[in-house]
């Protein structure tokens, strides 16, 4: 039932619709609630045959209330297509578990990679165990085990797989931020179309930053022997066994990644000592990348079953309407606990692209429970984005859902049992993050555990948000605009420009009419300050088990030295990521804002 005083939902735009039909209804559905049907009852099959109808009417009416699964689950739960239910992987590229991968290696990872982007997962790879360009064993292969090069085969597997019966998968590629080719790496997708399915990060160190900070100096190194001209120049062998192929300033190799994160929106920067202090499996896992969209750091062969929240529903009021806009906890507490049941129900019921997969997920059980509509819950409750006001909403939003998404995985531990690898001493130790949850909670998981290592996951939303949210805003970002255009493909189809409305804006314009001003808590991307965008993951993060995917708008004539400021403030911050955008004029936009005609915005379908 409509709790009082919340807007109804309205008539889906031309583009969700679209949305939906590509990429969500399977044969002989039509609707949101026909998928939602199926999902429910193919999640529900992991559960005991006399609770299976119960409980697959509970997950319907989530679904119905705005607790979706990500892409894959909407997609294939139920679906008679081959496709996985899991958005996140990331494996490992020296498979033989040698230090240096080799030819054998990549091949290995090529054909594990083909079959997990075929069933639909997106990819992460740290490539820093490739050897650089100047290596004794890349001049043996002629270069072609540079980690460039890899990178060419890995993406060349990828266009090939999208351009069959099927969307394939993205993929990131991580380096380290003292590999030899780290130069090479940041530069090749800037002015070309080069790695068009790859994200690319930086795994960046705290001794990286502070050599940053100190104006020190920073070597470039790697296990494989440097060729004999880099030994002419000066390489030479480590005390830990690794070759020095050169010592340069750390500020030119910062200045170098801000530039081309300014120019090119790449690479985004992992703080990868700070993903792995704050993971409380550090102790048999280490972490070196990220899948896709870096909400999800993971171990070689790790995953993760992904599904978000749309916090616009639980505004009580909004706008004013009927009363002072309220958030209501109680409701968001419900639908997190029920959320947490359907996405463990996921990792039995999912089909696995490789063992490897289905042994690491089983032992952990990872989840990732994240939201969506985060910048319309703030607006419907008449709070501007960047405001501190917005903030402490964020984070009481944010701590309900960490509160009680380990509560019900203390619970489904009672139920089910803990995730194989769990221990007590190790999840409830101080420092550790179930260190902060509340005293009720903390008993609860040291009496019968925890079913979930990992609980939360703030990811982006945008085709889920379109086809189920009717194009509320993504994820914990700002509306990109109120109404503007978005270029979308359909099928293999040519992009598409549709124009749309972001559906905080509709739900104003349908209580206050076309000719109402906006109210000042009406903020855009665009208007929020960088550092301001910064505070918002900052807030978020001590609340999130996982990492947070956050874009970073920055304007056009933004300049180096100010994106500079940005990348380390967010290290200041201990963010775990950080990813900036700046428009380019020259670049074909996604998004972009709809010309007017007749003072009305233009509509393009």
């Amino acid at each position: 039932m409509r709790a009082k005083h919340s807007i109804p939902r309205m008539p889906a735009s031309p583009l969700g619709a679209a949305v939906l039909a590509d990429r969500y209804l399977a044969p002989g559905e039509t609707t949101c609630e026909d998928v939602f049907k199926r999902v429910a009852r193919a999640l529900a099959a992991a559960e005991d045959p006399q609770l299976r109808t119960r409980v697959t009417r509970l997950f319907y009416s989530n679904l119905l209330q705005g607790a979706i699964g990500a892409g894959r689950i909407m997609a294939n739960a139920g679906g008679a297509k081959s496709g996985t239910m899991v958005n996140c992987f990331v494996h490992p590229v020296a498979l033989s578990g040698q230090p240096v991968a080799d030819a054998s290696d990549i091949e290995q990872a090529l054909q594990k990679a083909r079959v997990t982007l075929q069933m639909g997962g997106g990819v992460g790879y740290d490539f820093s165990v490739i050897a650089p360009v100047d290596s004794e064993q890349a001049t043996s292969n002629g270069g072609m085990e540079s980690v460039c090069a890899v990178i060419d085969a890995f993406d060349r597997t990828c266009v090939a797989l999208a351009r069959g019966d099927t969307r394939g998968g993205a993929q990131m590629a991580v380096l380290r931020c003292d590999h030899p080719d780290l130069a090479a790496f940041v530069a090749a997708k800037r002015g070309r179309k080069r790695w068009s399915t790859f994200n690319i990060s930086v795994a960046v160190t705290d001794a990286f930053m502070q050599a940053v900070a100190d104006d020190g100096l920073w070597r470039l190194q790697h296990r494989a022997a440097p060729n004999a001209r880099r030994l002419e120049e000066g390489a030479h062998v480590l005390p830990d066994g690794s070759w020095c192929y050169a010592v340069i300033p750390a500020r030119q190799l910062w200045r170098m990644l801000a530039e081309a994160a300014r120019h090119s929106a790449e690479p985004g920067l992992l703080f990868i000592d700070t993903i792995n202090a704050g993971n409380d499996l550090a102790g048999i896992e280490t972490i070196s990348a990220t899948n896709p969209c870096g909400e999800q750091p993971l171990p070689p062969w790790g995953a993760c079953v992904l599904g978000p929240i749309d916090l616009s529903r639980w505004v009580r009021c909004p706008f004013g309407v009927g009363g002072q806009p309220m958030f209501d906890f109680i409701g968001l507490s419900r639908v997190v606990r029920i959320q947490v049941r359907m996405l463990d129900n996921a990792i039995d019921v999912t089909r696995w692209p490789l063992a490897e997969h289905r042994q690491e997920a089983h032992a952990k059980r990872r989840i990732g429970v994240g939201v969506t509509g985060l910048a319309d819950a703030l607006t419907m409750m008449r709070l501007p984005y960047g405001a501190p006001e917005a903030r402490n909403m964020a984070s009481q939003i944010a701590r309900c859902l960490r509160d009680n998404a380990y509560a019900a995985s203390a619970e489904l531990a009672r139920e089910r049992g803990p995730y194989p690898l769990f221990q007590a001493e190790r999840s409830l130790a101080s420092g550790h993050f179930s260190a902060s949850l509340p005293r009720a909670v903390r008993e609860a998981i040291a009496r019968h555990g925890l079913r979930n290592s990992h609980l939360l996951s703030l990811a982006p939303t945008g085709s889920v948000s379109l086809a189920f949210g009717d194009n509320c805003s993504s994820g914990i970002e700002p509306a990109f605009d109120w109404v503007y255009q978005r270029r979308v493909r359909i099928q293999h189809g040519a992009p598409l420009l549709y124009g749309v409305e972001n559906r905080a804006y509709r739900s104003f314009r349908a209580q206050y009419g076309q000719r109402a001003m906006l109210p000042g808590y009406f903020v855009t991307a665009r208007q929020v300050d960088g550092f301001d965008h910064l505070r918002m993951v900052a807030t978020l993060q001590p609340f999130v088990d996982a990492s947070i995917s956050k874009t970073i708008l920055v304007p056009t004539d933004t300049s180096s030295g100010y994106v500079e400021s940005l990348l380390f403030h967010a290290w200041q911050l201990r963010l775990k990521g950080v990813t900036i955008f700046r428009p380019d004029a020259e670049l074909v936009d996604v998004l972009s804002v709809l010309p007017i005609v007749d003072g009305r915005p233009a509509c393009f379908c």
